[in-house]
């Protein structure tokens, strides 16, 4: 062996320049879906309440009453999830990790003595980790589709704040999600803010136009108080108490029936 072509002795997952290229990207996606897998089946956590919002909503703001419901509701919802009686962890709180509504959700959460999930992403602005979120439960993802993807896995339901572009590209991935039947069980959605999200979403004009469906509008409903959007929450939950606790999500495949 000359030493021009000699190896350096380096096991192909040691190399950090070439899982960093082009050439490992299939691989940091693989790794973005099996190492949050690995966490939350270690923290025995099945599904989660899932809430957005924008991070630019912060707690001494003129729109700061949102940020005080979200709070608020995270933590009624983390007291009611803790007193269960189940082995598994359920309807854990999750946010995007960042501030504003996903810091209230958080701290709401642990307001409650409960823990909660935050997906953070990496971004140049505004997306840092808060620091309500326990280290064990803190995910940093670098693509956006993967951290969506882990929104929807474990989801048993989603609140929606009023949000930016951020916050409207995941509520309609879920409600798109929904649509078309491609998830085994149903999403309920509550879009937290009536007055914001019908000025904000003319669903009205979806419906004139013929882009959606009026019974599609059966995919979401409305709150404006803490304690109503909770007992929807409950009431759209109900059916899963006498359930096995289920698994991870799963997307319709060709073989599935409708």
């Amino acid at each position: 062996m000359t030493g021009k072509h000699r190896s350096d002795g380096k096991l192909a997952y040691e190399n950090q320049e070439f899982l960093a290229g082009e050439e490992g990207r299939s691989i940091r996606i693989l790794a973005e879906y099996l190492e949050p897998l690995q966490r939350f089946t270690r923290a025995n956590i099945h599904d989660t309440i899932v809430f957005f919002g924008s991070a630019r909503l912060s707690s001494d703001g003129p729109m700061a009453r949102y940020y005080d419901d979200a709070r608020e509701l995270a933590r009624l919802v983390t007291e009611w999830s803790t007193a269960l009686s189940d082995h598994a962890r359920r309807y854990v709180v999750c946010s995007g990790g960042g501030g504003g509504i996903m810091e209230a959700a958080n701290r709401g959460a642990a307001d409650a003595g409960g823990q909660s999930i935050g997906l953070n992403i990496s971004l140049p602005r505004e997306q840092r980790p808060n620091s309500y979120v326990p280290c064990a439960l803190s995910f940093e993802f670098h693509y956006f589709f993967m951290r969506k993807l882990w929104f929807a896995h474990l989801a048993r339901a989603l609140i929606v704040f009023p949000g930016g572009f951020g916050t409207l590209d995941e509520l309609t991935e879920i409600l798109t999600l929904a649509q078309t039947r491609k998830l085994e069980r149903p999403i309920p959605v509550i879009l937290y803010g009536s007055n914001y999200w019908k000025e904000i979403i003319n669903f009205d004009a979806l419906i004139k136009y013929g882009m959606i469906d009026r019974g599609d509008l059966g995919l979401f409903e409305y709150a404006d108080d803490p304690n109503a959007a909770f007992m929807q929450l409950k009431a759209n939950l109900r059916q899963e108490f006498d359930e096995p606790t289920p698994a991870f999500a799963h997307s319709r495949t060709g073989a599935s029936k409708p």
